[in-house]
């Protein structure tokens, strides 16, 4: 392909945009001399001149800024990169919306939106493509955690927010005071003041009507001002952080979003490098809360409850899913499964108002979460005062946490014949109390145990099951199924834990759902009748005893060693020295022929 200068370059991208075309209500077009302010834009930036432009009148339509290059300039260079989104910024500043960004070299595109990276094919497509991108609800999680790493990195290190926790309130709030009405936008370049008491203000108009149901609501609000910024002046960094912000809100706006725990994602990459949280807490992956929901059926009808929940995932995904089954968010059913239907605890202070935020995100259920411990009596009497008939929980691993104690409460306090799926580790029941595993089986009934993938807690070093039982139905000896999910599908991402990056989840989920249901494992042959006076945990296959001649060599000549007082490393060491630097070596007839001196011999294929 022959050189194209950019002149060409533009021209090109002209006609396969169509910004030669007349729209009524559009300025679009291409050219070099042509400036902002010409184009409408007043303010900062108004001088500038982009390569390309369509700008609707209307300012909640999609704007897109074109950058060209010749077809030799590398498109991976920073100032070009810079440059197109400065125009992107002056016209996100002048009130769009909506701005996708292109920078075109004949050849490749890059693509922006609202100055967020998105892929785009290598050919510029024509512009109703790009429109697309940015109304297709489909969630891209790739993007949401590039946007989250912005966020975490911009509360780090440009404000000097040490505490995970509180980059994580601090951008929780953020999404609530955007979802719920303030536009963030509006209140960019005008200082950090202005910034933070915007969105106060509206938590506080959010949480008002909660607080007469619900006093400890106000934790939020508390926690939220006791967040502090090292920096304060770095409007780039702020308005950094509304666009992102900005761009999750547009996302958990989608209607495909499924109720992902937005605490979650924030956890992974706000915490990548460390294994667990201050509370001794593992967050559940989003396609565990998915799989869970389903083991144990829950439906539209159900009165769920988690009491330990930390950010709140098994509740999201419970509403969600519940909400989805009654038609939507608008209908009325909608709104009793978000008053009546949901029930949570929280311990510690700070994931409280985690799991408060959280649910304020998805607009729902803030109303029955509490702060209590789980592991007093004043939980349990909070518990038995609620119909519940689902539990799905991730307790704290750890036993100084209370880990079994808290499964036994919760097993106390439901209701009879409620069905509860614990994650613990996978050898928990079989290393606690005797007396208070005793106990619980005494009064409920262990009904399975699901072994989960081994690498499921991406760095925490620990191995966990799903634990079902039916609450107030006694063991009596009953054999408990069990079986061994050994892969998920999801892959390792750099920077980014685990993901389904190939999209196998869904099927593997619908595998294991239906073999449990059938409680035989017909392809992978994992599942298993556990006796419970011998084990309370999956039973993996015991590998056979092999052992082969080598083994008697060696045993033999360790043995030899050990009688003439021989070091080990040290014969290691000298005979390696021998054979590699006093010998000869040579090759012949395709092998490597040793001869060491004194006579010896040594052939290796």
């Amino acid at each position: 392909m022959a050189m194209m200068t950019e002149d060409e370059v533009r021209d090109s991208a002209k006609t396969i945009l169509g910004f030669d075309n007349v729209e009524d209500g559009v300025l679009q077009g291409t050219g070099q001399i042509t400036t902002f302010n010409q184009l409408g834009i007043t303010g900062e930036g108004k001088d500038k001149k982009p390569d390309g432009w369509y700008l609707p009148q209307d300012k909640g339509a999609i704007a897109i800024i074109l950058e060209t290059k010749n077809s030799e300039e590398n498109l991976g260079k920073k100032a070009h990169t810079d440059e197109l989104l400065r125009n992107c910024r002056i016209v996100l500043d002048a009130g769009w919306k909506n701005v996708v960004g292109l920078l075109y070299n004949g050849k490749k595109t890059k693509g922006f939106i609202n100055n967020i990276d998105i892929d785009v094919p290598d050919a510029l497509q024509e512009k109703a493509f790009y429109f697309k991108l940015v109304t297709d609800k489909s969630i891209n999680k790739g993007m949401i955690y590039t946007l989250t790493a912005r966020i975490n990195n911009c509360l780090h290190t440009e404000f000097g927010v040490k505490n995970l926790y509180h980059r994580m309130i601090f951008t929780a709030c953020a999404l609530v005071a955007e979802r719920y009405g303030v536009r963030l936008s509006k209140v960019k370049d005008m200082g950090y003041e202005v910034f933070h008491t915007a969105i106060r203000k509206q938590l506080e108009a959010a949480l008002e009507e909660d607080k007469q149901q619900n006093g400890k609501i106000e934790i939020l609000l508390d926690v939220y001002s006791e967040i502090k910024m090292n920096v304060k002046e770095k409007q780039k960094a702020i308005d950094d952080f509304i666009d992102s912000v900005i761009a999750i809100s547009d996302c958990i706006n989608s209607s495909q979003w499924h109720g992902e725990d937005v605490m979650g994602i924030f956890f992974n990459e706000f915490n990548r490098y460390k294994k667990k949280s201050d509370a001794g807490q593992v967050f559940t992956p989003d396609h565990i809360t998915s799989f869970m929901y389903r083991l144990i059926g829950v439906t539209k009808d159900d009165y769920v409850g988690d009491f330990a929940c930390g950010s709140g995932a098994f509740l999201v995904k419970a509403m969600s899913n519940m909400i989805e089954e009654v038609g939507g968010v608008d209908t009325k059913e909608a709104k009793e499964i978000r008053q009546t239907h949901l029930f949570g605890i929280e311990f510690d202070r700070e994931i409280y108002a985690l799991a408060c935020a959280n649910m304020l995100i998805h607009k729902d259920g803030k109303t029955n979460l509490t702060q209590l411990d789980t592991r007093e009596q004043e939980a349990c009497d909070w518990i038995k005062s609620k119909p519940i008939t689902k539990v799905l929980m991730n307790p704290p691993f750890e036993t100084k946490y209370g880990c079994v104690q808290i499964v036994k409460n919760t097993l106390d306090s439901v209701k009879k014949g409620a069905d509860c799926a614990f994650i613990m580790p996978d050898k928990k029941l079989e290393k606690s109390s005797k007396r208070l595993v005793t106990d619980i089986l005494e009064h409920h009934r262990l009904m399975m145990i699901v072994k989960l993938p081994e690498n499921l807690f991406f760095g925490v070093g620990v191995t966990a099951s799903v634990f079902v039982f039916k609450a107030g139905e006694a063991q009596n000896g009953k054999k408990i199924f069990g079986c061994y999910i050994e892969d998920d599908g999801l892959e390792t991402v750099k920077n980014k834990g685990r993901h389904d990056v190939k999209g196998r989840w869904s099927a593997i989920e619908d595998y294991w759902i239906e073999t449990i249901e059938k409680r035989v494992d017909e392809t992978y042959h994992t599942h298993q009748w556990i006796v419970p006076s011998e084990h309370l945990s999956y039973q993996m296959p015991v590998k056979p005893f092999e052992i082969y001649e080598e083994d008697f060599f060696k045993a033999a000549l360790d043995y030899e060693m050990f009688k003439r007082g021989m070091d080990e490393k040290e014969f290691s060491k000298k005979l390696l020295q021998k054979v590699l630097y006093s010998s000869n070596v040579k090759a012949a007839n395709g092998d490597v022929v040793i001869t060491l001196k004194g006579g010896m011999k040594d052939g290796a294929d």
